[in-house]
């Protein structure tokens, strides 16, 4: 079985997830928590090949991205989280596959780490650089890595982190770009995840 079945896309809301077209789809919720429960429950009931999180977030101004460019997740960061290393993993690296194949799909995008955090701003006092911030995406990434299974997190800019008018955000445009990105990442990831 080499199609599109064989994948489970995850994202936050309805309005991030595409139509699926043969692939398998979880809303996950909102948050780091809902996120891994979510995609857990999934994954030990479907065990698909890979996992696709995808969604919207915000990036810092003086990034170089702006709404609706396309963010591929080299790494996820989990920035509520301030304890040693050797107590619980904080970042999550992106598949090496998935990420060639997303860039196959989308040369234009972004390659950039995508920080984790339960509230909207939560990656700006973070003392890493992180540029881009979304809600689910370690928690997706780190249900993928326990089972074993690669995973990426691709994000569509909404707005500026630092824009705290909520109006000048740009959902609509954002939603529009990850779900047509969504059927092609799907389609590469078909022709090269064994």
């Amino acid at each position: 079985m080499n199609g599109p079945e064989r994948f489970l896309v995850v994202a936050a809301t309805a309005r991030e997830l595409a139509v699926p077209i043969g692939w398998r789809t979880v809303r996950c919720g909102v948050g780091p928590v809902e996120a891994a429960l979510a995609t857990a429950a999934a994954i030990a009931e479907r065990r698909p090949a890979a996992v696709l999180h995808v969604g919207i977030a915000g990036a810092r101004r003086g990034s170089t991205l702006a709404p609706p460019m396309l963010v591929i997740g080299d790494a996820a960061l989990y920035c509520d989280l301030d304890v040693p290393p050797e107590w619980a993993p904080r970042e999550i690296p992106g598949s090496a596959l998935l990420i060639a194949a997303a860039r196959r799909v989308v040369p234009t995008a972004s390659v950039r780490r995508i920080g984790t955090s339960a509230r909207v701003g939560g990656s700006m006092t973070d003392r890493s650089t992180c540029d881009v911030e979304a809600m689910e995406g370690f928690g997706v990434l780190r249900a993928a890595q326990l089972a074993g299974i690669p995973a990426l997190e691709v994000r569509a800019i909404a707005n500026h982190i630092e824009e705290t008018d909520r109006a000048l955000w740009r959902f609509d445009d954002a939603f529009k770009a990850i779900t047509a990105v969504t059927p092609l990442l799907v389609a590469e990831f078909a022709q090269c995840v064994p």
